[in-house]
């Protein structure tokens, strides 16, 4: 980002932080049109607050590219600041104000995070009508963190990216991902792949897979975040393995030239002394959405 300093008695930029919602809610849905759905608010609602993040910053983080959307250096860079921020402004509204009434805080992977968050949610409404629901995306040993000091209710999460087991749910279907027409290059040349910097169990997988059939390949492009591999695959240089529950995101589309994937195993987890009907509730959420067709 474009360093500005700031001397005494000049005003020190605020980051809204509405706006830093909507920024990561673009970030794990793949796009504006997702992420305002997932929001409850319009496309232009959540273009506005991007532009009010650039505005502050004086740097463009989110560029049009085609039909989706890809994250400029210095974007990429605000949304891992700002998943710190709403992670402690979130957990300080619930300690603060937990008496204005009942909250519920679901925690998430991004792998299909958008799949898996709506179901949470009218899961834990469902059982107990009214409540606030919060959510938390993380790594997975990050949220089973939160979920034992108590800050996070119920997280789903990859189960062996974490120490803690929790409980099976099922297993994330896992897919090949590439812009429309790509193909590899010619054997024996290596097949670039795009993946989530390590630790990563799903980039292992993809890597394992392949090692597995005899195929050569090689990580041409990592990020912290999924929304970075997916702005790098959308360039077309590489393919990348990601959760097939939901919508393909936009600009990319299964690729089936490579050997199959089987799924990974996905555990949920719940706060000591969380509520068991809210529990289980979510938790079966979980089991149906990764329970395989038929």
């Amino acid at each position: 980002m474009r360093a500005t300093g700031y001397g005494r008695g000049m005003p020190q930029p605020v980051l809204d932080i509405v706006a830093l919602r909507s920024l990561t809610a673009i970030a794990d849905c793949g796009g504006f049109h997702r992420a305002a759905n997932s929001l409850a608010l319009s496309q232009s609602a959540v273009s506005q607050h991007v532009r009010r993040l650039e505005k502050t910053l004086g740097s463009r983080v989110v560029e049009r590219e085609g039909r989706g959307t890809r994250f400029t250096p210095e974007g990429r860079l605000l949304v891992e600041q700002a998943r710190r921020i709403l992670a402690v402004h979130d957990e300080a509204v619930r300690v603060l104000l937990d008496t204005e009434g009942d909250t519920v805080t679901i925690g998430s992977t991004e792998h299909a995070a958008d799949q898996f968050l709506p179901r949470l949610t009218a899961a834990v409404q469902e059982v107990r009508p009214g409540c606030r629901v919060r959510f938390r995306i993380d790594r997975s040993a990050r949220l089973v963190e939160a979920v034992e000091r108590g800050s996070v209710d119920v997280a789903v999460y990859v189960t062996e990216a974490a120490a803690t087991e929790g409980t099976p749910v099922g297993g994330l279907p896992l897919t090949w991902h590439a812009t429309p027409g790509w193909a590899p290059p010619p054997a024996p040349a290596p097949v670039p792949l795009v993946a989530i910097e390590d630790p990563c169990a799903i980039r292992r997988r993809a890597i394992s897979t392949l090692a597995a059939h005899g195929v050569a390949a090689t990580v041409v492009g990592d990020a912290g975040y999924l929304a970075g591999v997916l702005d790098v695959a959308r360039t077309g240089v590489g393919v990348a393995l990601l959760a097939a529950v939901g919508p393909a995101p936009d600009g990319l589309s299964p690729y089936d030239g490579l050997p199959s994937v089987t799924p990974i195993p996905m555990s949920a987890l719940a706060r000591p002394g969380a509520d068991p009907e809210t529990v289980a509730a979510a938790f079966e959420a979980v089991r149906n959405l990764l329970r395989p067709a038929g």
